[in-house]
């Protein structure tokens, strides 16, 4: 080593050891470059600059091969000529609200993208001795502004982004603040209407009540909230916003596209999870300097993704509600992608298993499309006749109701009303290990609904003249239901019933909508049984029929109808299948 490179190095070692710090030298240049790296904290960073024969220090960074990076390739549906990022739009028509750190607005990647507002509502970082460097405060807020909308390294490039700061240099926040963060952008809404507008949540705390009333709130008043999910390697419904079911909340896959995990930490699973994204590697605008980038993993990175994927369907459609927005990303995402063994046991019927993606440049579909997708419960206690609930979000329209058990015991499931709300009540069977309730939440229905029940025990339920029938649901006291026959779809649409219980039938009246059943047998030695519905129909309803009692029940995923069957019995798998007639179709009614 040159006498000026050791001799530097030596007096940097002393410096920092007499005040506590260890330091790394880790390379040496003493060619047509003289200087060295070294790993040293930021504390540090004073003491490095003062010594005789520094000129400057320079914080590593990180260089790129010059192609489109891997993630937006990878959400393309379509793969277009190498080289090249085509999207059906850029989403210039949307505005998005980003509560986060502080950006750095003159990063080439989104300059001129990014309004810095006159918001700020952060705490004191921890310590006593915080460097705040820009480059710090902003790293956070100015990785996560570039995949929305960075001219190079964004998904939805036309997409103007406004920075709420709330997290503060150590990318710490407080849910005061992050309220305040939400009133401020609803005032602004108030008194400038900007639509479609997106509120981008990167961030995540423990559960809040009152952090999920405001984003239920703010839904509810026709904004778009989409939330990460967290990066605790645990389930979403322990923390907020995630678990605010309003709120569309995503969680991060890696290149495999399978759950991201990093050590002991990784994504949140579950079923309040909606739907994940890519969130591993991401390259992206770095805050230290202008022309600098960088990569980071997490949840944050994930619904970035999501929130420019989001931007590019409002453009097409700016209509669209919070529930019609998620109901069009389910649609657009890669499905049964994610390898159900690298989930936890006990998420692994609840977590979605879908990976969002861009909408294909050919796509027709709108907010006005029949549209369905199943909401889990959490499962109930073990107890005899224990329940637990699912609802659709507001918006969505509950089309059918259906229940699960790992051991088949269960009692069946029925349809409630509370506070306006249908809920889908599962009830836990004699010696059942617990049940699900699974929902069948639908927009674009153009109908007027409604769930009615038998008249007595052991008797059907039939829906009125010119409605269409959409799923059956069935119920006993006694702790067991059977199976029951199968629906009726002609002149008549009803649910029988079997022997001492009720049943349920959700009847929709409308001139446009159309239903049929479409049922399969079981093949092979296979419990499991599956039904799909054809281009152009959606699943409305999915149940289980058996000659024996070993039905443990039914549920939709995507457009297939699954029943699972135990004790070596036979099920059969009933969908409702239901479409907009055709306009040159007349009507059977």
């Amino acid at each position: 080593m040159p006498k000026p490179l050791a001799y530097t190095a030596r007096r940097l070692r002393a410096k920092a050891a007499k005040r506590g710090y260890l330091i790394e030298i880790l390379l040496t240049y003493s060619g047509a470059f003289h200087g060295f790296l070294v790993k040293m904290s930021s504390d540090v960073l004073h003491m490095a600059v003062k010594l005789p024969h520094v000129e400057y220090i320079e914080e590593d960074s990180s260089i790129f091969a010059q192609s489109i990076p891997w993630n937006l390739q990878r959400i393309l549906q379509n793969k277009h000529e190498s080289g090249k990022y085509s999207l059906p739009n850029d989403g210039s028509k949307v505005g998005v609200y980003l509560l986060d750190t502080s950006v750095q607005v003159t990063h080439r990647e989104i300059e001129d993208r990014v309004m810095v507002t006159d918001f700020n509502s952060v705490p004191e970082e921890d310590g006593v001795r915080v460097h705040r460097q820009a480059s710090q405060c902003d790293s956070h807020g100015t990785h996560i502004a570039g995949v929305v909308s960075g001219r190079d390294s964004g998904v939805a490039r036309g997409a103007s982004v406004n920075s709420v700061q709330v997290l503060n240099c150590q990318g710490k926040g407080t849910v005061s603040g992050a309220l305040a963060g939400l009133e401020y952008i609803q005032s602004s809404l108030m008194s400038q209407p900007i639509r479609p507008v997106i509120v981008l949540l990167p961030f995540v705390g423990g559960f809040s009540r009152t952090l999920n009333a405001a984003c239920r709130k703010m839904v509810e008043s026709d904004t778009v909230l989409i939330a990460a999910a967290g990066n605790y390697n645990d389930d979403a419904c322990l923390y907020s916003p995630d678990s605010e079911p309003e709120v569309i909340t995503i969680g991060a896959v890696n290149f495999a596209d399978q759950p991201l995990s990093t050590g002991t930490t990784g994504t949140n699973v579950g079923h309040c999870v909606d739907v994940f994204a890519l969130g591993d590697d991401i390259i992206s605008a770095s805050s230290d300097c202008s022309t600098c980038f960088t990569t980071k993993s997490g949840t944050s990175q994930a619904v970035a993704h999501v929130a420019g994927i989001a931007a590019v369907l409002l453009n097409l459609s700016p209509n669209s509600s919070s529930a019609e927005l998620l109901q069009q990303l389910l649609h657009h995402s890669v499905r049964q992608i994610i390898n159900p063994e690298s989930l936890p046991l006990n998420h692994r019927l609840t977590t979605p298993n879908m990976v969002a993606a861009l909408p294909d440049s050919t796509s027709t579909l709108i907010g006005e499309d029949l549209l369905c997708r199943s909401v889990w419960s959490e499962r109930s206690a073990v107890k005899g006749l224990a329940t637990t609930t699912a609802r659709c979000r507001h918006g969505e329209e509950m089309l059918s109701c259906s229940s699960f058990s790992q051991n088949g015991a269960r009692a069946g499931e029925r349809v409630e009303e509370r506070d306006g709300q249908k809920e889908c009540v599962a009830v836990n069977g004699n010696g059942g290990h617990g049940v699900f309730a699974v929902a069948r939440c639908c927009t674009g229905h153009k109908a007027q609904c409604q769930m009615l029940e038998s008249p007595k025990r052991g008797e059907g339920t039939e829906c009125p003249p010119d409605h269409q029938l959409t799923g059956c649901s069935s119920s006993s006291s006694s702790g067991d239901v059977s199976d029951s026959d199968l629906p009726l779809h002609g002149s008549r649409r009803a649910c029988p019933a079997k022997r001492g219980e009720m049943s349920y039938a959700s009847c929709c009246h409308t001139s446009s909508l159309e239903c049929r059943l479409k049922e399969h047998g079981p093949t092979g030695l296979s419990e499991q049984v599956e039904v799909s519905c054809e281009d152009s129909w959606t699943l409305t309803g999915c149940q289980g029929l058996s000659r024996g009692a070993g039905v443990r029940g039914a549920f939709a995923f995507g457009n297939t109808c699954v029943v699972h069957t135990s004790g070596g019995d036979k099920g059969t798998a009933i969908a409702t299948c239901c479409r907009h007639r055709p306009s040159h179709q007349p009507s059977d009614h």
